[in-house]
């Protein structure tokens, strides 16, 4: 039995994001072949997601000198501990699913936010004497993206800082990211958005199959 975690970083409902869309397909098809495991839905701008700041980064060298947790102020507390429980929730997956817009050519600032929750040297990956290692190797994660324009491929492919961020990222921490599977196109050709959407939940079935 494998625990899901099901991550969803864009604001809007899923009758107006398509990728959102996309992604409950997936999950509805992922949910009936695998009954026995358990999916978590996290949903990050319903979410408190500490930013990494100067605050927390102080925090954390003033733990590691030995002072106590419980010498901190009132609100780093606080902070610090929805900081830890995403972290521990992220760790405690098995499996990822991960639908995110892109936005300005890379993505939302709370999924980047998020990011820095799970990407943690000793808990993720650790540093040697070799460079960095991977720590999740045991894991897998699917990306379910959507953007206006077409991305994936072509000469506009090397614009984009969304996709390939994430699945790297995923990757440096030992995350096995299976094929992306893209939500695109429909600004440029919005009487198609019927037709991109039915190709994109096609294809998320055959993930989830596989996944």
């Amino acid at each position: 039995m494998s625990k899901v975690l099901f991550i969803k970083a864009s604001p809007l409902p899923n009758e107006v994001s398509r990728s959102s869309q996309v992604a409950e397909t997936f999950m509805e098809e992922y949910k009936a072949k695998n009954p026995s495991d358990t999916v978590e839905e996290l949903v990050l701008y319903n979410t408190e997601v500490p930013l990494l700041d100067l605050e927390l980064m102080t925090a954390g060298r003033e733990l590691q000198a030995g002072k106590a947790f419980t010498d901190l102020a009132p609100e780093v507390q606080q902070r610090l501990n929805a900081y830890n429980a995403l972290t521990d929730q992220f760790l405690a997956a098995d499996k990822y699913v991960f639908v995110f817009p892109l936005w300005n050519l890379g993505i939302p600032p709370l999924l980047k936010a998020y990011v820095d929750t799970f990407v943690i040297a000793g808990k993720s990956f650790r540093y040697t004497e070799h460079g960095p290692e991977a720590l999740l190797k045991d894991k897998k994660a699917i990306l379910i993206h959507g953007s206006g324009g077409i991305y994936s491929a072509g000469q506009t492919s090397s614009f984009t800082h969304g996709e390939p961020y994430l699945r790297t990222i995923l990757q440096f921490i030992g995350i096995e990211v299976a094929p992306t599977i893209f939500v695109e196109g429909i600004d440029h050709n919005p009487s198609k958005e019927a037709e991109i959407v039915a190709a994109a939940k096609a294809v998320a079935r055959e993930s989830a199959a596989e996944f």
